[in-house]
């Protein structure tokens, strides 16, 4: 992490993620979730507040401390125990099918090797815990896939690592996932920048890990 990322970002993000339209999707997601929960990429901890009777534990990764330090007053103040965490999503400080319910609310945009960050989501899921998620990714429309291709390379380097062109159940399907439930729609605000998956996912029956795809 440079500078930028490590201190000036953090609070920009916290700021840019309190827009009242993302509450819907926020509200949908946390609701699907049960008994112990793991939160990737829980930045500064938005989505706790939300977190009900259903949830025992909420285990919180992230990679930014800056970002967990403001975390950790949102946590003091949750109706449920929250342990957070420093570390990668692509090395889970969890044993194996220990996790009811992965939750993800846009944060596999800015993971650098998707794959293998869902690939530790499966691992440490239970035989029957869910994957729940919302991301923003790939438009269904020519013209604006060209242009979330066109602006990516620069996104990235001013959003964190931020890619706009991740087609997300793709990703999740080739990670070993089989989708239960997928809703994709625009959201409010620019159309490169606000289309969004929302679903939930379980370990593929066949047990299977499908081909890679480029997550570039």
């Amino acid at each position: 992490m440079n500078f930028y990322e490590r201190w000036i970002l953090p609070p920009i993000l916290d700021l840019v993620m309190r827009q009242k339209h993302l509450t819907k999707y926020r509200r949908e997601v946390i609701a699907a979730a049960r008994g112990r929960v793991l939160e990737i990429g829980v930045g500064s901890g938005l989505n706790l507040p939300l977190y009900g009777k259903q949830v025992e534990l909420v285990y919180g990764l992230d990679p930014s401390a800056r970002l967990l330090a403001i975390a950790r007053r949102r946590a003091a103040a949750s109706a449920v125990p929250v342990d957070l965490l420093l570390g990668s999503a692509t090395a889970i400080p969890l044993a194996d099918d220990s996790i009811d319910t992965v939750v993800m609310t846009w944060t596999l945009c800015s993971i650098p090797d998707p794959l293998a960050a869902l690939r530790e989501m499966r691992r440490v899921l239970k035989p029957d815990g869910t994957l729940c998620f919302v991301e923003h990714g790939l438009s269904p429309e020519p013209g604006i896939e060209l242009w979330q291709h066109r602006i990516t390379p620069a996104w990235r380097r001013m959003a964190g690592g931020c890619h706009l062109d991740r087609k997300i159940d793709e990703l999740v399907r080739v990670a070993g996932f089989d989708l239960t439930s997928l809703q994709a729609e625009y959201a409010p605000g620019p159309r490169t920048m606000s289309y969004m998956y929302e679903g939930c996912a379980c370990r593929s029956h066949s047990g299977g890990i499908g081909s890679p795809v480029s997550a570039d």
